[in-house]
């Protein structure tokens, strides 16, 4: 599993102009399922995202986590992160899960978010077409991946 994890000040998900999914401070997390990811792969990613501390105390230093802030998750689905560049210039996405298997993988993933942030975890529409609007606290960005164990 990979995700692109962004600390922001106000996130959300459009889908044909209208709102789906809006945090305000928190993390934006955009997440791949790959094709051999497990339940415990995909609750060691959501647990570890709940628990960063990407948000900075008094002094400045990366030292507060999601709860600390009260901060909220807006998950978003993308396949793409599983996007392989290295030969030819179309991107191959071999490794990504297909989305009958992705679908429930990614509402797995929400469930494990929501069992650290209940109540605090929003998202966009699983394949759908979607308008991500951020504003990017600092920036921050970070990836978070593991690959599940052979």
């Amino acid at each position: 599993m990979r995700t692109v994890v962004q600390r922001v000040r106000r996130a959300r998900v459009r889908i044909d102009g209208e709102t789906v999914g809006e945090i305000g401070r928190g993390l934006l997390v955009l997440a791949a399922l790959a094709r051999d990811d497990d339940d415990a792969t995909i609750a060691w990613v959501a647990r570890r995202i709940a628990t960063l501390r990407v948000f900075e105390d008094a002094s400045g230093r990366f030292a507060l986590s999601l709860d600390a802030v009260d901060g909220a998750v807006l998950a978003v689905s993308q396949f793409t992160l599983y996007g392989d560049c290295r030969r030819g210039t179309r991107p191959s996405f071999d490794r990504a899960a297909p989305p009958d298997v992705a679908r429930g993988r990614f509402e797995r993933f929400v469930a494990e978010l929501e069992r650290h942030l209940p109540g605090r975890v929003r998202t966009g529409r699983f394949g759908a077409r979607m308008d991500v609007e951020l504003v990017n606290d600092g920036p921050v960005t970070l990836v978070v991946e593991k690959e599940p164990r052979p």
